[in-house]
């Protein structure tokens, strides 16, 4: 039997995303964002939500722009800071240790550490409520050689990527294989 938990921002999984801006003044900065995806292939697009009383907000709507740098789970304590600490009262990347580069394709910078980034100009800002939808057009991925394959696809489980529990404010790992898609669901 179900039981009704109410209304609550409440999804699985929910991603861990870096968001890197630049602000007026050129500093980089970058956030923890797990309210994101896909969101259109054709052209291919990613969002993310954001408050409007962010530091990351302004730096967007301001550069047009922004990136997503996806954390392998040994940088765990890095990408909980980039959610603790705001960029207006810090400068995440000194604190951090990590190098903030600049993207030569969107005016915002990426995490260096970090195995895969999207570079993402601002194709959209829907306003919902008390937050703000970026819709930002992948302009490009870059990703570490060490985790492709031979293929030249991803391998989630080189990347080892993080995924946020919202219901407790938890983090963990991506998980084991389970099956091909498009292709298990034809086995009956």
């Amino acid at each position: 039997m179900k039981k009704s938990i109410g209304a609550k921002t409440i999804v699985f999984p929910t991603p861990v995303f870096i968001v890197g801006t630049y602000d007026k003044a050129d500093k980089p900065n970058a956030m923890a964002v797990a309210w994101g995806g896909i969101c259109c292939s054709d052209p291919v697009c990613v969002n993310i939500s954001l408050r409007e009383a962010t530091y990351s907000y302004a730096n967007i709507m301001g550069r047009k722009a922004f990136t997503i740098s996806i954390p392998s789970e040994e940088y765990i304590k890095e990408a909980d800071y980039f959610g603790i600490v705001s960029g207006r009262a810090e400068d995440k990347f000194a604190s951090t240790g990590l190098t903030p580069v600049k993207s030569e394709l969107v005016d915002a910078p990426y995490v260096k550490e970090f195995p895969f980034i999207l570079e993402c100009s601002l194709l959209q800002a829907v306003k919902i409520g008390l937050h703000t939808l970026f819709v930002g057009q992948v302009k490009d991925i870059k990703s570490e050689e060490d985790i492709l394959t031979k293929e030249g696809v991803v391998d989630i489980e080189k990347i080892k990527p993080m995924i946020f529990n919202p219901a407790n404010r938890t983090y963990y790992g991506a998980g084991k294989y389970l099956g091909n898609a498009f292709s298990i669901g034809r086995k009956r």
